[in-house]
């Protein structure tokens, strides 16, 4: 009887270094959010219950009802993403997005928009709405990148116009008129 030997599969030689496992990288940033979702709500909820009963008697729903819903969804979000973010959930960007989520942020235009913000938040009142709006548009487009500063001027002053005509006439909701009032 003769014998056919197999031949023996050849040794694998051990890797250099261990494989290295997908860790998913969890963006701590992202509790920053869950903060913010939860002081809103909390916000929302406590503005809600320090309301007055409405002027209208018969509403079944009553001032308080919009505002206490959206405080707990808020709060509901936030502790559905706060579970989620250790489990590495990230947003996946679209697939026309031309954007590097694993860039640095940029802070300097972040804290320049901020800036606006807050400028317009403390010159609404002595400058009026439609100033302080056209300075908002004008000044987030520009910190954005645009450097066609009249027509980003231009383009804030009709959207200022119309805002503010638009909350006045249509909503019946007067926007501070400021250095602008009895032109306006």
């Amino acid at each position: 009887m003769t014998t056919t030997e197999r031949p023996e599969p050849p040794a694998q030689e051990p890797p250099d270094r261990e494989p290295v496992l997908d860790e998913k990288r969890i963006d701590k940033a992202q509790y920053l959010v869950c903060a913010v979702l939860v002081a809103v709500g909390a916000f929302l909820i406590y503005g809600a219950l320090a309301l007055e009963p409405g002027f209208a008697k018969v509403d079944p729903v009553g001032p308080k009802a919009f505002p206490m819903v959206i405080g707990i969804v808020l709060i509901v979000l936030a502790v559905i993403l706060a579970v989620a973010i250790p489990r590495g959930s990230v947003g996946e960007a679209d697939a026309g997005e031309d954007v590097d989520p694993d860039a640095p942020s940029d802070w300097r235009t972040v804290g320049m928009l901020v800036g606006v913000f807050v400028a317009v938040i403390l010159l609404v009142e002595p400058l009026g709405w439609v100033i302080t709006s056209t300075l908002l548009f004008a000044g987030a487009a520009t910190i954005l990148g645009n450097r066609h500063y009249v027509r980003n001027l231009a383009i804030g002053v009709v959207l200022a116009l119309v805002s503010f005509y638009a909350f006045y006439s249509g909503l019946g909701i007067p926007l501070p008129a400021g250095i602008l009032d009895g032109i306006l």
